[in-house]
C-alpha cells in the first residue's frame, strides 16, 4: 500500500522541552547555568534606544546656526524634562528674548553649528525577558540570554493568536464534543487557561477577553471571526503579535470540531496545574505551531508523541490541510497517486486525493498533516 511522508502536531505525555529566551540587543544576563527558575523570573535584560526628536532650533530662535551652542542652556549628554527650557537668545537690550522648551523628557544627543539642529532622544526603553516556564537554565549566550530546560507535557496547536500567558489549566467542557459557551465564563476565571471542547464562539472569547482570561484552548473556532478580533484579514501572516489579554489557541482547525481525544485527555490529565501558552504561528517555510507546555514535578524520560512527526500517512489515513483555500479541514486520504500533478501556480507535485463531507480535492502532500483520531 502506498504511503507518504507528512507532519503531524505533537502531543506529548512526557518531554524535554528547551526553549530560547533572546533578547533584541545585547544586555544583560541575570541567571546562571544550571539555576532552577519560574515562568516569572526575569533571565536578561537590556535597553532599546528611546526615539529621537530632531529641531531646526536656529529656525525656531531666528539665529544664525553658529550661534545656537551660545543660546542653549544646556550640553551634549545632558538630561532634559519636558517643558524645560533649554535655549533662549540675548535678545536686544535684555528685551525681546526668544526661547525654546524641550518636548520630550529626554537626552542632548548632539547639537550642530553647521546645520543649527539638535537632537534629543527620549529616554531607553526597558525590555526584560522571563523565563516562560518553570525549569532549569541549560545554556547561557553572554549578553544575549539563555536557553530553558523543562521536564513537560507538550502540545502543538493548528492556530493561534496573542502571543505568551501563563496560567493555571481549566477544564470547562466535559468531553471533546462540548462548545465552551459564554455563560461559562465568570469573571473568577481571570489569569485562567480555560480548555474547551469542540469549538469557542466570538461572543464567549469577547467575554473572556472582559475577564482577562489568560487563554483558551479549544478545538475549533470560526475563521471569519478573526478580522471581527484582530481587526484585519489574518492571510498567511505570522500571529502572536497581537495585543490581545487572551491568547487562543486552536487545535483542530477552522469550524465546529472536536478536539483529539488524546490531547484533551492529556489536558484533563494536568487540570487545574500551572502551563505557559503561546499562540504564534507561521504556516509556511519555518513552521511555528502555537503550544501548551505543562512543567512536571520530575525529570521524566522523553516519550514518542501520540501524533509522531516522522510517520506517514497512508490510504484511509485521516488528515488535515494546513494551506488555504481549505484550510483546518479534515479528510480521508482515498488515493496516493504516484504521478506528479500541475497545480494552479504550474508546479509540478505529488498529491493526496482527499474525500471531505463526500467531496474529493486533490492537495499537495506537503500541505496536509496527520491526524490522530481515537
Amino acid at each position: 500500500m502506498a504511503t507518504s511522508y507528512t507532519p503531524g502536531l505533537k502531543v506529548l505525555k512526557k518531554t524535554q522541552f528547551k526553549t530560547k529566551r533572546i533578547l533584541p540587543l545585547k544586555g544583560n544576563v541575570h541567571v546562571k547555568i544550571g539555576q532552577n527558575i519560574t515562568p516569572d523570573t526575569i533571565v536578561a535584560s537590556t535597553n532599546l534606544p528611546g526615539n529621537v526628536q530632531m529641531v531646526k532650533l536656529s529656525n525656531i530662535l531666528n539665529i544664525q546656526p553658529k550661534d545656537v551652542e551660545n543660546a542653549l542652556k544646556v550640553r551634549e549628554g545632558d538630561s532634559v524634562q519636558k517643558g524645560e527650557m533649554i535655549a533662549e537668545t540675548e535678545g536686544i537690550f535684555g528685551f525681546f528674548k526668544s526661547s525654546f522648551s524641550s518636548p520630550i523628557d529626554g537626552i542632548i544627543e548632539s547639537v550642530s553649528s553647521k546645520t543649527g539642529r539638535i537632537i534629543i532622544r527620549e529616554k531607553p526603553i526597558p525590555v526584560e525577558i522571563d523565563g516562560y516556564v518553570e525549569g532549569v537554565v541549560d545554556k547561557v549566550i553572554p549578553e544575549e540570554g539563555v536557553v530553558v530546560k523543562s521536564s513537560a507535557a507538550f502540545i502543538q496547536g493548528i492556530f493561534g493568536i496573542a502571543g505568551e500567558k501563563k496560567g493555571v489549566i481549566s477544564m470547562i467542557s466535559s468531553s471533546p464534543e462540548e462548545e465552551l459557551h459564554e455563560d461559562q465564563i465568570t469573571s473568577e476565571m481571570k489569569g485562567k487557561i480555560l480548555i474547551g471542547g469542540s469549538f469557542v464562539s466570538i461572543q464567549a472569547y469577547k467575554k473572556a477577553l472582559q475577564y482577562d482570561v489568560a487563554g483558551i484552548v479549544v478545538g475549533g473556532f470560526n475563521y471569519y471571526d478573526l478580522k471581527e478580533i484582530l481587526g484585519y484579514n489574518l492571510g498567511v501572516a505570522i500571529t502572536g503579535t497581537e495585543k490581545l489579554n487572551t491568547a487562543l489557541i486552536v487545535t483542530e482547525g477552522y469550524g465546529n470540531i472536536p478536539m483529539s481525544h488524546s490531547t484533551f485527555s492529556l489536558l484533563k490529565d494536568h487540570d487545574n496545574k500551572v502551563a505557559s501558552i503561546n499562540g504564534a504561528t507561521q504556516i509556511r517555510a519555518g513552521v511555528i505551531r502555537p503550544e501548551i507546555v505543562i512543567p512536571l514535578n520530575s525529570q521524566m524520560k522523553e516519550e514518542k508523541a501520540t501524533n509522531d512527526s516522522n510517520h506517514g500517512i497512508s490510504i484511509g489515513s485521516v488528515v488535515r490541510i494546513i494551506r488555504s483555500p481549505y484550510f483546518g479541514k479534515i479528510g480521508e486520504v482515498v488515493s496516493l497517486p504516484p504521478e506528479l500533478k500541475q497545480m494552479e501556480s504550474e508546479t509540478m507535485v505529488r498529491v493526496a486525493e482527499i474525500k471531505v463531507n463526500e467531496e474529493k480535492f486533490l492537495i499537495p502532500r506537503a500541505n496536509l498533516e496527520s491526524v490522530e483520531t481515537k
